[in-house]
């Protein structure tokens, strides 16, 4: 299949990119700069431009960004749209956060229509933002599945980055289903939305402070920070990147994933947990980690909401890696890059 896949050079679209190769798919992937594309394109040496290929999509923000990269000749079967706007010091929440993921999103879908009319399926990376409830704490009573959205309004959105960003993949997730809904296009829609994403970082594309957030705690772990007390886990549920970047290839393969939104998570871990799979396979840092008695890290007393991910598993026909596997591998990949 031909498909463009955006944000290339991004944590899961980099192992995004080494599954549809793999699976034999002609890939062009969007990036910002030549020389990411040149990164990528050096590490990927035995694929011609044939099997990979880029585009440059500056700022993913701007109106009609993608109309050039959505033509391709052969033309495009696929889109897998990981690429996402990301700000750290977020001033204005509005502008950092939700245009730029709201336009992002409708944007691709709106030059897709426009001109790319083989594209028969789209996948769109989401986030179990999009699903959880942030007013209802960790809410042992309720199941999350993909039946959830999260309720923030957009006067909420704008108080905090925190609530921008969880406002940011929802109101765009929300968008992409409006724009099924309303313009009835020749493609259909799955969207993925995963919690903590774990697992190797691809050594080419990341330096250690340039980590995705959800390996910083792992880093810092590692690094001693949390020797004296565990930070909060903070959301307890996870996946590993490997994973998720094959729901992302399975949803443009399998017929069954069209229209439908996936929560896709492996289960539950807890920061004092990641702590204990480092010391059992990496004594060697045991001098900078937490003990048994260190506080914090844990699980919340009363307990913690449940999970139904069902649906990704029947019709992905995923099989998710151990919680003690992504660890080791993660930080096996974080020891090349010097952690």
């Amino acid at each position: 299949m031909r498909v463009l896949l955006t944000g290339g050079s991004g944590f899961i679209a980099a192992h995004v990119l080494d599954i549809l190769l793999e699976h034999g798919h002609s890939v062009v992937t969007t990036v910002r700069s030549q020389e990411k594309a040149k990164k990528i394109a050096e590490n990927h040496k035995d694929h011609g431009k044939d099997k990979l290929d880029f585009a440059i999509v500056e700022d993913i923000a701007q109106e009609n960004a993608f109309d050039e990269a959505v033509k391709s000749e052969p033309p495009f079967e696929a889109v897998i749209h990981t690429a996402s706007p990301f700000h750290f010091n977020v001033t204005d929440v509005q502008k950092q956060l939700l245009d730029p993921a709201i336009i992002g999103t409708t944007g691709i879908l709106k030059s897709v229509k426009k001109s790319a009319p083989t594209v028969k399926k789209v996948v769109i990376t989401s986030s179990f933002a999009s699903i959880v409830n942030p007013f209802e704490g960790t809410w042992p009573e309720h199941t999350y599945s993909e039946k959830d959205w999260n309720p923030i309004s957009a006067e909420q959105a704008v108080q905090n980055p925190a609530n921008g960003y969880r406002a940011s993949k929802t109101f765009a997730e929300r968008a992409a289903w409006d724009f099924l809904e309303q313009e009835k296009p020749n493609f259909t829609i799955a969207t993925m939305c995963p919690p903590l994403v774990l697992g190797p970082i691809v050594h080419y594309l990341n330096s250690l402070d340039a980590l995705n957030t959800s390996n910083q705690r792992i880093r810092d772990i590692m690094q001693g920070k949390a020797k004296e007390e565990i930070p909060e886990t903070g959301t307890f549920i996870w996946v590993d990147v490997r994973d998720l970047a094959l729901c992302h290839v399975l949803a443009i393969e399998k017929e069954e994933a069209a229209n439908k939104r996936f929560f896709i998570t492996a289960g539950y871990f807890s920061n004092k947990e990641i702590a204990q799979v480092i010391e059992k396979h990496y004594p060697q840092y045991k001098d900078q980690l937490p003990t048994s008695s260190t506080p914090g890290g844990d699980y919340p007393k009363g307990g913690v909401y449940k999970i139904d991910n069902e649906r990704v598993q029947k019709v992905l026909g995923i099989k998710f890696r151990s919680f003690d596997e992504s660890i080791k591998d993660t930080v096996k990949s974080l020891q090349v890059v010097g952690a």
